[in-house]
């Protein structure tokens, strides 16, 4: 089994500041590796955990429990002042365990926008992406107060309309979230992760960012970012939709479909099946109940044909953007993706995370985002190494000219 790296998207990623020592487990659940014996002078490592690492949920995903299995280094413990006694050195992970960086090299500056140096994801250049990411928010609301009143005049039965205001809720909190949430813009720092570079000699550059591209990558015009994997912009969520929300964005689809679905089984349920005088609504509100039928055939048709491209780009491993390409030039037969797996859309926390709109945590962040970070590489090769990280290295600067300036200027 080959070593994972599971990587903390900035301050979202928010792990026990303390580790422990996992083992290896083979299919039959039984131990074959201990801890690596630390070398001559290291500080003691903490004795191995008496449970898996992982384990099997569903047989279709391996589950991450942080609280189990912890291997990082807390780069706010202060030990410089000699009141605490010294952190332990990080240890050498065993194959099969998963690699936490906790490190947050996200910006904390508390200002919207799409560039690097903005701490809160935020278009607000697309005036017609804000405009159409309200109207979701307005149909929704009266969607959902639409329902309250006929709760509360009797015309449907307060459970159902308690269902109805959660669902509401959920695809509103799923719709905030992928908004906000950075869709894997590449930073400037970006480079090829290894299993490209061995892959392949040369590598992808955007004329834009003037940066590396990876692959399945696209620069965004709108919010003038590189995206990671980038499926579409979506104008309804005025984002991109790329690696990161990916999740939060089919959720929203799942949790609108659900909405429009049942809402249009409690209309069609009150007209063709119930007889009764209580089934009857208010007059008022029957004028809404009309406007809220066509509003929820339109979207029960939208979110379905949404629903059918996503599920079909994950199947097939091709974005939209790259399948009307290819459709372009008619090449769809010579396509070599492959499906993208469900963790790398979930992440590995665990089924029961699905249905929330939280942040994923990746098995292999590099890889699901297909790029790599120098300074990320530098502080695993320290915990490789079982060296004291450093956050930032700073270069020492030199008032000192290359020689080859120096033969240039006038004496």
């Amino acid at each position: 089994m080959a070593s994972h790296s599971v990587q903390g998207n900035g301050a979202a990623m928010d792990a026990t500041r303390s580790y422990v020592t996992a083992r290896t487990y083979d299919t039959e659940g039984k131990s074959v590796t201990g801890s690596i014996a630390p070398p001559p002078g290291a500080l003691a490592q903490p004795q191995p955990a008496p449970y898996p690492a992982f384990f099997k949920v569903c047989g279709c995903i391996e589950c991450y429990k942080p609280s189990r299995e912890v291997l990082e280094y807390d780069y706010t413990y202060d030990d410089v002042s000699g009141k605490k006694p010294p952190q332990s050195y990080p240890r050498i992970r065993e194959r099969g365990e998963f690699y936490i960086d906790s490190f947050n090299g996200e910006p904390w500056s508390c200002s919207f926008g799409t560039a690097e140096k903005n701490g809160i994801w935020f278009n607000s250049s697309d005036q017609a992406g804000s405009i159409m990411s309200a109207l979701v928010w307005v149909l929704m609301l009266y969607s959902a107060v639409t329902v309250t009143l006929l709760t509360i005049t009797e015309g449907i039965p307060v459970t159902c309309g308690m269902v109805y205001d959660m669902l509401c809720f959920m695809a509103l909190a799923c719709h905030t979230k992928t908004s906000l949430t950075d869709p894997g813009s590449v930073p400037l720092a970006a480079i090829p992760s290894e299993r490209q570079r061995l892959l392949k000699d040369s590598h992808s550059m955007c004329g834009q960012c003037q940066t590396f591209k990876p692959p399945m990558s696209h620069h965004c015009r709108i919010c003038n970012r590189c995206i990671s994997r980038m499926d579409h912009h979506c104008p309804w969520m005025n984002n991109c939709v790329g690696a990161n929300n990916l999740k939060h964005f089919l959720l929203f689809l799942v949790y609108t479909w659900t909405c429009a679905a049942y809402a249009l089984a409690l209309f069609g349920w009150n007209y063709f099946f119930c007889a009764d005088e209580n089934c009857t609504f208010h007059p008022i509100v029957v004028h809404l109940v009309r406007v809220m039928t066509i509003l929820c055939v339109g979207a029960f048709l939208f979110t379905s044909s949404m629903l059918m491209n996503v599920c079909y780009g994950l199947m097939t491993g091709i974005g939209t953007i790259d399948r009307l390409k290819k459709k372009a030039t008619n090449t769809m037969n010579q396509s070599d993706e492959e499906p993208i797996p469900l963790k790398d859309v979930f992440g590995i926390q665990g089924w029961y995370t699905w249905p929330f709109p939280v942040d994923p945590i990746f098995e292999d962040f590099d890889q699901t985002v297909g790029y790599c970070l120098p300074q990320r590489l530098d502080r695993e090769r320290q915990f490789m190494e079982y060296k004291r990280p450093i956050p930032d290295i700073q270069l020492a600067t030199s008032m000192e000219l290359p020689k080859c300036i120096n033969d240039l200027l006038p004496v």
